[in-house]
């Protein structure tokens, strides 16, 4: 039941309170319009940039079938699981896979359903934009502070951090990550993350040394890890911060082009093709 401003909420009479029965006894409590009004506000704060505004946890799209989406099953299941015992358990996540899979779309919709379900305060912050941004804070003629970038990461109740390691190590990054994943981890904050990097330690000196004399082939096959872009000591802080989920699969967004584009395929295309196929 939507209501513009000038009208009145019949079952409050716009006090914001109504009066339930609990057994013999009567009960002021919240009227459902004002926890939706809350709602609708919290979900505008969380900044969830517009290509995510359509995920939600009951879209999120998976195969019951294909025994190759396990993985992404299993981490449909545990995001679910998740808003059901939050706050009881305020144990984050660290969604890790390749490009696509559906980690930031699991993010979302968990964001999204502890807002309107259980009036959470959360935030949307992409990995990336958040480091520029307090660069940027550097610059004398930006009016911003550092500690005004970060004041909303910190005081948010559930952070979600989108592309963990997405920016190159340096040690700046360093120290920002630390700083960051420290302070909501002292403050008893939930943290979701997202990132593309596998979960696995920092190489060691003798492992680059190695990889220096091999050839780009070898060296490029070899991927960056979580602890090449984050560091060893902030990788293991994470894993007290966050129940880790691993998800396999196939970039959803590049098998749903792909499968569009089959689609749309006019007929006569398709029989020209199938008839050259056929041709001796």
């Amino acid at each position: 039941m939507m209501m513009t401003p000038s009208e009145t909420c019949p079952i409050c009479g716009g006090t914001g309170w109504q009066t339930i029965e609990r057994g013999k006894e009567r009960e002021a409590v919240r009227c459902e319009c004002r926890v939706r009004d809350r709602g609708e506000r919290l979900l505008a704060a969380a900044h969830i940039p517009a290509r995510y505004q359509h995920c939600e946890l009951s879209n999120f799209q998976c195969d019951p079938d294909d025994k190759g989406q396990k993985s992404i099953r299993d981490a449909r299941f545990l995001a679910g699981r998740f808003v059901e015992e939050y706050p009881t358990d305020k144990t984050g996540l660290l969604f890790v896979g390749s490009v696509g899979v559906g980690k930031t779309h699991l993010a979302v919709g968990i964001m999204k359903d502890l807002i309107r379900e259980k009036g959470i305060h959360c935030l949307f912050c992409d990995y990336r934009e958040l480091l520029k941004s307090i660069q940027n804070s550097y610059n004398p003629s930006v009016q911003a502070t550092e500690m005004e970038i970060l004041r909303p990461v910190f005081e948010a109740e559930v952070l979600v951090l989108d592309e963990l390691g997405a920016v190159r190590s340096t040690e700046w990054v360093f120290d920002t990550v630390n700083y960051v994943l420290n302070s909501r981890y002292n403050d008893n904050k939930t943290t979701i993350i997202t990132t593309n990097f596998p979960d696995k330690p920092e190489q060691d000196k003798a492992e680059i040394d190695n990889l220096s004399s091999r050839s780009a082939a070898d060296r490029a096959a070899r991927r960056e890890t979580l602890g090449d872009r984050i560091g060893e000591r902030m990788r293991s802080r994470l894993h007290e911060m966050c129940k880790k989920v691993e998800i396999d699969g196939l970039d959803f967004r590049e098998h749903s082009k792909q499968a569009q584009f089959r689609r749309h395929e006019s007929p006569s295309r398709v029989t020209l093709r199938s008839s050259k196929r056929g041709t001796p």
